[in-house]
């Protein structure tokens, strides 16, 4: 199985987003924020509803529905998601999904 994240359930989002993380200092939390540029999902011929965004890899799925949209002169132009880690293991669980996700993908981690 694939590593993939979508934003109405069935259907896979082609754009591939910038993430940016950000960890509290004893590891117990984090943010994970995702900017998709022209998603496929604001495309105009597109008829699905957003209804979260669904991190969906060999160990299940991880979600969130802190999505909104980015508008241009009044057309959609970006979706930006966050998706918050209340844990250690919720951290690690995300790190693995986005390792897939980055090796299937063609992304590259940089610190800051």
């Amino acid at each position: 199985m694939t590593a993939t994240i979508q934003f109405s359930r069935g259907i896979d989002e082609e754009a591939i987003p910038d993430v940016r993380l950000t960890r509290s200092k004893d590891g117990s939390s984090g943010t994970a924020t995702f900017r998709f540029d022209n998603p496929k999902a604001l495309a105009s011929d597109t008829t699905q509803e957003i209804t979260g965004m669904y991190m969906i890899d060999e160990e299940g799925e991880l979600s969130t529905q802190d999505v909104k949209g980015k508008f241009v002169n009044g057309q959609p132009t970006a979706l930006e998601a966050v998706y918050y880690m209340q844990s250690e293991e919720e951290w690690d669980r995300f790190m693995r999904f986005m390792e897939r996700y980055a090796e299937e993908h063609g992304l590259e981690f940089s610190k800051s």
